[in-house]
């Protein structure tokens, strides 16, 4: 980006410009008993998301396009602020990637149609049953062809994928029953972060499967009980060494204990600066 002082012009690199993060959430439905409605989590996802755009992130979020869905909620907020990229970045704001079973859900024209009003602000990736990308030109082909089978291993190969091609990973709230994949679908994106070493910023405070995971990993000292839901295992043998978040112990554990969005999201920002610094 370039701003001029009279006849000089001087350029500068927003601190995330080169960053793309993904952000995983979904409903969390033990909210009501740490004195939080819905609204409290899709307010935070849009803090967040607010705020990394004005420093210049991309975002990466996997999931359907229903109408009242997190998805929706990125799209809205993006066509009220637009990515502060540098100078000549024309890249979109959002990589919103469709697994296989959300994009046979809906037909061709529906899906050009979400393509193209979201024009320069969304760039999708459909995927196929094997999580490989679907070219735009080729989406008819693949709905007249393919069935909705396995839904576990798309699932799986979409989150794998969207940890690869991404930075770090933002997790909050999630539900732990009710769901399609083989663990919950924050759960298993957490996991491949970890598995990955991308640095991650596990928000506990709206409660659901980020909370059971936060207390797994001993970020939330007395907290452990709760459903043992599938997949939670997993994440006992990690601790806060696996995050490298570039927070500080104590910093860490606030972002896994607090509510509050704006100290959530000034730790977040702070972890994500450190470690584009270096």
């Amino acid at each position: 980006m370039d701003r001029s002082f009279g006849r000089r012009r001087v350029s500068y690199n927003e601190p995330l410009s080169d960053r793309t993060i993904a952000i995983s959430i979904s409903e969390s439905t033990d909210m009501a008993a740490l004195g939080l409605a819905p609204e409290h989590l899709r307010d935070a996802a849009a803090e967040i998301a607010r705020h990394l755009l004005a420093l210049g992130a991309r975002l990466a979020y996997g999931g359907d396009l229903r109408d009242d869905g997190f998805t929706e909620l990125l799209f809205e907020l993006v066509t009220r602020h637009r990515r502060d990229a540098d100078a000549g970045d024309r890249r979109a704001s959002i990589v919103n990637y469709l697994p296989w079973p959300s994009i046979s859900s809906l037909s061709l024209a529906d899906l050009k149609e979400k393509r193209a009003r979201t024009e320069g602000l969304v760039e999708f990736k459909f995927l196929d049953l094997d999580g490989h990308v679907i070219p735009v030109d080729r989406l008819g082909d693949a709905l007249a062809r393919h069935s909705s089978a396995g839904i576990e291993q798309q699932l799986t190969a979409m989150r794998r994928l969207i940890v690869r091609e991404t930075d770090a990973l933002v997790a909050l709230g999630g539900r732990v029953e009710g769901f399609k994949g083989k663990m919950p679908g924050v759960a298993e994106e957490v996991l491949s972060a970890i598995v990955a070493e991308r640095p991650l910023y596990l928000m506990g405070g709206f409660g659901g499967c980020a909370r059971d995971i936060a207390a797994e990993m001993r970020l939330l000292p007395g907290e452990g009980g709760g459903l043992r839901w599938k997949g939670r295992d997993n994440f006992g043998d990690h601790g806060l060494s696996a995050l490298r978040n570039g927070l500080e112990r104590d910093e860490s554990h606030s972002l896994a204990r607090t509510a509050h969005v704006d100290q959530a999201v000034a730790l977040i920002v702070r972890g994500l600066v450190r470690c584009a610094r270096g």
